[in-house]
């Protein structure tokens, strides 16, 4: 996603940046500061979501804020801790080193979320500490004296449940104040021999030019932790100085960053046995016991089938109503312009090519966002990173780890933000290979294409939703197996290496921000609209006019659809789709749909809406079911049906996904080779599929 214009004066005004470790509620407080003054896009250079947003203190100063990638540590070992460690040292051209720092901590894993706290507190930058999730503390019975901890700290610590908005006018009058004071200093239990190698070191880096002498020497031992060359912020010339100063560190002090890492833990251990009063004896909390439900062998494949089945039964139910909304007042626009323009070619372009072509997408809106809806909500309540957890030995049995699956997850909703999800796996292999199988977990565009076949398929008229619900689940399921199958072939054939362990927090469960959820809705929605507006709207004029021309001298709309620029071209693809089941109408929407999957719907619209009556609005699915083969049998039948949702179970048929996965691998060489593997897949299998099906008589 291209990065939108930035926000107005930023550099006149004070700019904070918020940080903090994943699952902290970052995001959250985020949210409630900004609201809807938010700005959306990435990094340029890197695949690392930008956020960015404003609020107004309590004096009425409009005040500029960055969401920064969560984290643990400022000693960078992906592009999201790299991000981040840049942003703060003001190492990136594109972003103003900002002037003072909020870094989000959770209450009950306190000494946890300290380590990244107290890196960033010894940077010199002015810091708030948002103690949040106390609520979640007091569960567990933890108790936290924060006047003692702002004490040790020399810093503003504001006690916080960012999802009620609880303490947020207290924050705000602190981003109100200035001056800020600097925190304290926090001298490390180093030996010697360590604090005179870390000298030398931040000394080599400040003769090399690659920090000023005024830095920090903090500034110097998180650039010192770097192990990737290809990191944003390290000059290409920097990096023998780089190589140089760790050589030495390494020569001097053997196993200098594991000590460094123990010495940062002492001292917060000892600081925090003053500061955090834990019970006297061990409780169960409300995270521990519905995580023996959860995470239990049997009940918690049974929790993640059972919620997988309900979200798909809602798709189906709840969605109806809005969904015929939505449809009615398209074809109520559509015989609106009927009415009021005159017949001609531009009345049908715009109802039978805008009209038809983007209503044909649009009606799927409340379906998709029901599925953002659930991944927000078990993403905001902790319950994604159990999913994780308990798909980790199923992964482990293809050659990858259970943080694989979160970005497969997250591509349940789009492609697009899952392979950039990849970027927090450690291993390079299994990062690769994950974005190699991403394309086949069924993300929403596919959704308008199961939802038409299924219709046309099962009349809702004839079989009850549950049948509906099952067809629906097994093409998820069908994507899921083909990802995990293709994952074990590469991680064997193609790409071989060692197996990496998983390492994940299990966060404690809290009560989901629905305001949170709410305005990603919101985002979600303006995107798709957007979408619909720009992509969809152009390919259906262009189909409209490739279906419109040249002109027949027939009056048959059949025949005039058979001798246009589409018609030609599906007629070259028959001879190839044909053992599919499909013809040359289908062609044009598998070809059409090579720009987004979606847009297979919308082409459908308009194929057929040129074909019929300009008069006859009727809904697609009636339309399919009406349409015949030369020998008057039915063309979609339901394994014609069946045949292409396999098809776009397996195809990529996405032009954004190939430019996110060259972007996120640099090459072309990856995006080609998925989008031939995945191709040839998808042929093959619709091809079994449907010859299997007409040899045993369906």
């Amino acid at each position: 996603m291209p990065m939108e214009d930035s926000l107005p004066n930023r550099r006149t005004r004070r700019t904070y940046a918020l940080v903090g470790n994943p699952n902290c509620g970052k995001t959250t407080l985020f949210n409630a500061l900004t609201g809807l003054k938010q700005k959306i896009g990435n990094y340029p250079g890197v695949t690392v979501e930008r956020k960015e947003g404003e609020c107004t203190s309590p004096r009425g100063e409009r005040m500029s804020l960055i969401d920064l990638p969560g984290a643990y540590s400022l000693n960078a070992r992906s592009p999201d801790e790299a991000v981040l460690r840049d942003v703060l040292l003001g190492r990136r051209l594109d972003t103003p080193q900002p002037d003072r720092v909020i870094c989000v901590l959770d209450a009950s894993n306190l000494e946890r979320n300290l380590y990244l706290a107290t890196q960033i507190l010894q940077l010199g930058l002015p810091t708030i500490l948002a103690l949040n999730m106390v609520d979640v503390a007091e569960e567990k019975g933890i108790k936290i004296d924060v006047a003692a901890l702002e004490e040790r700290l020399g810093c503003p610590v504001i006690p916080m449940q960012a999802s009620i908005k609880q303490g947020l006018v207290q924050l705000k009058f602190a981003m109100d104040k200035d001056p800020m004071p600097l925190a304290k200093p926090i001298d490390l239990p180093l030996s010697r021999a360590m604090s005179n190698a870390l000298e030398t070191g931040h000394q080599t880096l400040v003769d090399g030019g690659l920090v000023s002498p005024s830095a920090s020497p903090f500034e110097s031992l998180y650039l010192l932790s770097e192990h990737d060359p290809g990191h944003h912020g390290i000059p290409s010339g920097h990096w023998p100085i780089l190589q140089k100063a760790r050589t030495h560190l390494e020569a001097e002090v053997s196993a200098w960053e594991d000590q460094l890492v123990s010495a940062r833990y002492d001292w917060i251990h000892e600081n925090c046995q003053a500061i955090i009063q834990r019970p006297g004896t061990a409780q169960a909390s409300m995270t521990d016991r519905l995580d023996r439900v959860l995470l239990h062998p049997l009940w918690g494949w049974a929790t993640v089938l059972a919620i997988m089945a309900t979200l798909f039964y809602l798709i189906f139910s709840i969605a109806d109503g809005p969904m015929t909304w939505i449809d009615n007042a398209f074809g109520a626009a559509a015989a609106a312009v009927q009415e009021a323009m005159p017949d001609g070619d531009l009345r049908n372009l715009v109802t039978d090519g805008i009209i038809a072509g983007v209503g044909g997408v649009v009606i799927f809106l409340p379906q998709i966002l029901i599925l953002f809806f659930f991944i927000g909500l078990m993403e905001d309540t902790g319950y994604m990173a159990r999913v994780a957890f308990i798909m980790d030995r199923l992964m482990s049995k293809v050659g990858l780890n259970g943080k694989s699956f979160l970005p497969l997850l997250s591509s349940y909703a789009c492609a697009v933000p899952g392979v950039m999800a990849t970027r927090t796996i450690d291993s390079a292999k299994d990062r690769l290979i994950t974005i190699l199988v991403i394309p086949l977990a069924s993300c929403s565009a596919r959704l308008p294409v199961y939802l038409l076949m299924i219709a046309t398929m099962v009349p809702s008229d004839q079989i009850a939703v549950t049948t509906k619900v099952g067809l629906m689940v097994g093409m998820y399921l069908l994507g899921t197996f083909g990802a995990f199958v293709f994952a074990w072939l590469f991680n064997r054939g193609l790409m071989k290496g060692d197996h990496s362990p998983m390492i994940l927090e299990l966060p404690s469960y809290k009560v989901p921000s629905l305001r949170g959820i709410v305005l990603q809705l919101w985002e979600r929605t303006r995107l798709f609209i957007r979408r619909a507006g720009t992509i969809i709207l152009g390919i259906s004029i262009l189909l409209w006019a490739a279906a419109s021309y040249p002109k027949s001298d027939s009056d048959d709309p059949s025949v005039q659809l058979s001798q246009s620029f589409a018609g030609q071209i599906g007629k070259i693809t028959e001879p190839l789709i044909a053992p599919l089941g499909y013809d040359w109408k289908m062609g044009i929407g598998l070809l059409a749909s090579f720009a987004a999957r979606e847009v297979f719907v919308s082409t459908m619209s308009i194929v057929y809406s040129v074909e019929e009556n300009e008069d006859d609005i009727t809904p697609l699915r009636d339309r399919l079911l009406a349409e015949k083969k030369p020998d008057g049998s039915p063309r979609y039948t339901p394994l014609v049906c069946l045949s292409l949702m396999v098809f776009y179970v397996f195809a990529m048929q996405c032009m954004s996904t190939l430019a996110i996965v060259k972007r996120e691998t640099n090459s072309w060489k990856w995006p080609l080779f998925q989008l031939g593997y995945m191709t040839a897949v998808a042929y093959l299998t619709a091809l079994l599929v449907y010859q299997t099906g007409s040899a045993l008589g369906f």
